[in-house]
């Protein structure tokens, strides 16, 4: 295990250090500057647009609303990466890297919400809702299956293997940090729990996440806001804390700072997933009457994991005064510091709460391998046995050491953020016209934007929904 920990960080190196920062910050600040600062100057309309019921089929058809869709990429993004892993960025990068992580969310809005609409753009009809993401639009999009097949097989490992590993490890050391309940038990009970929902298909999927992250999201919210308002005469010190490490003469000497900038994006990513390709793969199934629509919404749904969630779970640790030297790592760095906090509730609390955000991103990170399962094969068998192997993986995640399920992850993650950016980056084109379409429309005075393919005769490749 120790041989295979050190090969994958080996890889990880090479891909953080050098490729991936370079790539994310360039293609951000790329769509930023291009659609001029959406995801400043039109939150408003997202907010809106989260009640939005501007459809353009049927009713009685089988298709999920834009809040769900909504609700089931934040199942994915509200997960052990708010809790876990800005723990594990401050260990290992220090507070510095909290700074880094909003930077890249910040930015990295543009890109998600880039995808996301080149997602409805491309979408097809399925069976029982839209189907679509990115491997759709390097098919339809860029005319190249090879490439499509490739970011198929990739986030279906991702997902549904790495990252829910990485998940069932969460659960189970933070269950065995507040109740002393073994790895194994945990796991098979996670596992058992995991295969029931999964094999209901998307819409239980969907209706699971549209109940469940709302609530989860706002008792953590307003756990952590009451202890920020408990410290908030040192809210001042945290801020600059933060900044100090983010720039600081001397962790720059010390080398901390790259430490920190590598942490905050790895994590940062993790957490919301802008430009990773995965949001689009859901936000593809909502029936909205205009393809900005989806990608205003996803752009909203990286604010509320980092600029507010993961933000919340930093404070409560750098409020604690719990050590930082990488003696306490993951979430029991979380659950030590609200420990600190609020008494031994708090390590109690923080393994209820992991339970729900993580177990509903195993099931949102298992919809993301199932639809692209569907786009290399139509065989019912492969995707039983596809069903089969994530809980297999989940149970895997229970007994894996932290650091293997997270560098695995890493990996992975990494190579297939680095084939949706050059897709992405290659067709922003389309996604540009069509907020131009969307803005000239609300300009217009019409309140419910509508799209049709014949109104952009610029758009190319294969649009069949609109």
């Amino acid at each position: 295990m120790d041989i295979l920990n050190g090969w994958i960080s080996g890889i990880n190196e090479i891909l953080w250090s050098y490729i991936l920062i370079v790539m994310l910050l360039g293609c951000a600040v790329w769509f930023t500057l291009k659609t001029r600062f959406v995801q400043f100057r039109m939150i408003g309309e997202m907010i809106r647009l989260l009640g939005d019921s501007g459809t353009t089929h049927n009713k009685e058809e089988k298709h999920i609303s834009s809040f769900q869709a909504f609700a089931v990429s934040l199942a994915s993004r509200v997960g052990t990466g708010n809790m876990a892993g800005v723990a594990t960025a401050i260990a290992v990068g220090g507070p510095g890297a909290v700074f880094w992580m909003w930077l890249i969310a910040l930015l990295g809005s543009s890109s998600a919400f880039v995808e996301s609409t080149l997602a409805q753009l491309y979408k097809r009809k399925g069976k029982e809702s839209f189907i679509g993401g990115p491997a759709y639009y390097m098919l339809y999009g860029l005319k190249l299956r090879w490439m499509g097949v490739l970011f198929a097989i990739l986030i279906s490992i991702t997902f549904g293997f790495a990252f829910n590993s990485v998940q069932s490890n969460t659960i189970c050391a933070a269950w065995e940090g507040a109740f002393g309940i073994d790895h194994v038990l945990v796991g098979v009970i996670i596992t058992v729990f995991t295969i029931f929902i999964i094999f209901g298909g998307i819409q239980r999927i969907a209706k699971v996440s549209s109940i469940v992250v709302p609530v989860m999201a706002l008792g953590y919210i307003a756990l952590a806001l009451g202890i920020v308002l408990f410290n908030i005469t040192r809210l001042p010190e945290v801020f600059e804390t933060i900044i100090a490490n983010a720039f600081g003469w001397e962790q720059m000497a010390g080398g901390a700072v790259g430490a920190a900038l590598m942490q905050g994006i790895k994590r940062g990513l993790f957490s919301n997933e802008a430009g990773m390709g995965s949001a689009p793969n859901v936000a593809a199934t909502a029936d909205v009457s205009h393809p900005v629509k989806q990608g205003l919404i996803q752009a909203l749904g990286v604010f509320t994991d980092t600029l507010i969630i993961c933000t919340c779970t930093a404070f409560i640790i750098l409020f604690s005064g719990a050590p930082l030297d990488g003696s306490i790592n993951g979430v029991q760095l979380t659950q030590h510091a609200l420990t600190n906090e609020v008494g031994n509730i708090g390590s109690i609390f923080v393994a209820l709460a992991i339970l729900l955000f993580a177990f509903s991103s195993i099931i949102g990170n298992y919809y993301y391998g199932e639809a692209n399962i569907r786009f290399i094969t139509s065989r019912k068998s492969i995707l039983f046995l596809y069903r089969l192997l994530v809980g297999g993986m989940v149970m895997f995640g229970a007994l894996a050491s932290l650091d293997l399920a997270w560098s695995l992850a890493d990996v992975t993650m990494g190579l297939m953020t680095i084939c949706n950016l050059i897709a992405i980056s290659l067709l922003s084109k389309q996604a540009f016209l069509l907020l131009k379409d969307y803005l000239l429309q609300k300009k217009k005075g019409i309140k419910n934007p509508v799209f049709s393919k014949s109104d952009i005769p610029e758009l190319k490749g294969e649009i069949e929904c609109w």
